[in-house]
């Protein structure tokens, strides 16, 4: 008996889990940066650098994801075709245009490791630019990463006891005049 839970425990250390994140109102660093730890395996007791043991990992609403300040116009990403005059750059509005789940792609393949595995790991990075994810995919799903950054809520998602309960900043005079 004793060798049988052995097997299963062996088993569920070296077996694939797959993963779910959800993108919306994420700085993509972010999402990357609790992405990587998943396709190398850096969350398992067994990980070694030279071993291939990470997980899949299921990213959805990449077309929700979020800059902070104006990285929308000024971040730009570079690509070069090898021939002469073959320097293209793009912005981040321009490139989540034409596709949404571009910008969270390269970001997380820039932040894996430069080495022979950076593709491997990548086979098992699965993106998907709203909430719809297929059938055998979803039911594969184990556990659910969670959202690096809160959401804040929005003020029409407050009801009016929270407003009427949030505390007062400054309470205007009796003789104050608005302009």
């Amino acid at each position: 008996m004793a060798s049988y839970t052995k097997a299963a425990q062996q088993w569920a250390t070296f077996a694939r889990a797959w993963y779910l994140l959800d993108a919306r109102m994420q700085p993509p660093g972010k999402i990357a940066a609790a992405t990587v730890i998943r396709l190398e395996g850096r969350h398992k007791p067994i990980y070694h650098a030279l071993s291939d043991c990470g997980d899949h990992v299921v990213i959805i609403n990449t077309r929700h994801i979020a800059f902070s300040g104006n990285k929308w116009e000024q971040k730009v990403y570079s690509s070069h075709t090898g021939y002469p005059g073959g320097f293209k750059q793009v912005t981040a509005t321009q490139l989540h245009l034409k596709d949404p789940t571009a910008i969270v792609k390269l970001t997380v393949y820039r932040m894996l490791p430069k080495n022979l595995q950076r593709r491997t790991m990548m086979q098992r990075l699965h993106l998907f630019p709203e909430d719809v994810i297929p059938e055998d995919i979803q039911k594969n799903l184990l556990q659910e990463i969670p959202q690096p950054r809160a959401i804040p809520k929005r003020l029409d998602e407050y009801t009016p006891e929270e407003i009427a309960a949030f505390p007062k900043v400054w309470t205007p005079p009796k003789d104050f005049r608005k302009k």
